[in-house]
């Protein structure tokens, strides 16, 4: 792992197969008001260690979160780790190559963005108790406030607002 800029990923897993870049960086949506947000951003170049990397860079982020004071419900982090995990796993499964995890404080939520090389866009499936397995999207929507997906030149961003609170 090499990482650039500042923070502390709080991770014992050091695979060597991701950049990681915390810190303070410029904000990159409308509804930043101050100029600067709270980020961290991963890339991976592939493979299912993603999947569980995912999930200790989330805990990273929200630990340094927490250091900065805050406020965040009981079950964030499992929420947080859930959302992230379930993103890369739908980037891993269907868009070949690398992808990018973006973990930003934005207002009331974290936005959670994973950026795949996939140029299909996911596919929401209604609610079905009784079909085994491809139920990671019907997860995110219900415990995020939004999911939204962009296109662009080389695949998609999947972008999920998680609330804090």
């Amino acid at each position: 792992m090499r990482i650039v800029g500042t923070g502390d990923l709080r991770s014992s897993n050091s695979a060597p197969d991701r950049t990681v870049r915390l810190g303070m960086t410029p904000a990159h949506g409308p509804d930043t008001a101050d100029g600067s947000v709270v980020s961290a951003v991963v890339e991976f170049r592939g493979g299912s260690a993603m999947i569980p990397a995912s999930r200790d860079v989330v805990h990273g982020f929200v630990a340094r979160l927490a250091e900065r004071g805050v406020q965040l419900a009981d079950a964030f982090l499992d929420a947080a780790r859930l959302v992230a995990s379930e993103l890369v796993t739908n980037a891993l499964r269907h868009a070949p190559g690398p992808c990018r995890l973006e973990l930003t404080l934005v207002d009331d939520g974290v936005e959670i963005a994973v950026t795949d090389t996939g140029e299909a866009f996911p596919t929401f499936l209604p609610r079905d108790p009784a079909r085994v397995g491809r139920h990671g999207l019907e997860i995110v929507t219900r415990l995020c406030d939004e999911v939204i997906t962009k296109p662009h030149a080389r695949g998609k961003t999947v972008y999920a607002r998680l609330p804090l609170t």
